[in-house]
């Protein structure tokens, strides 16, 4: 496991949620995970991670994600099983 991806989960578990989550390191931790990564419609990115799918949004006018957005990844991950917890503990799913 790469610090950088540790890191980056214990930014997107911490209350209140991070603004300053660049969507290209989500990009690159949900790929890691072994998650596929998918463009949809405009914006939108078609997630499916341990058979859970979610949509999420990719930022318009900023490389950086919002706080709904950060909160919408952080509910993908925990019904796909992947907590902060599991994760440090190098638990897999």
């Amino acid at each position: 496991m790469s610090h950088k991806h540790a890191h980056l989960m214990r930014t997107i578990f911490q209350d209140p949620p991070s603004a300053n989550i660049h969507w290209r390191e989500i990009e690159s931790l949900l790929l890691h995970l072994g998650a596929e990564v998918e463009p949809s419609h405009g914006a939108r990115f078609k997630i499916t991670l341990n058979r859970v799918e979610a949509f999420l949004h990719h930022p318009h006018n900023s490389s950086t994600c919002s706080r709904t957005d950060i909160k919408h990844l952080r509910e993908l991950l925990t019904h796909a099983g992947v907590t902060l917890s599991s994760y440090e503990g190098g638990a897999s799913g």
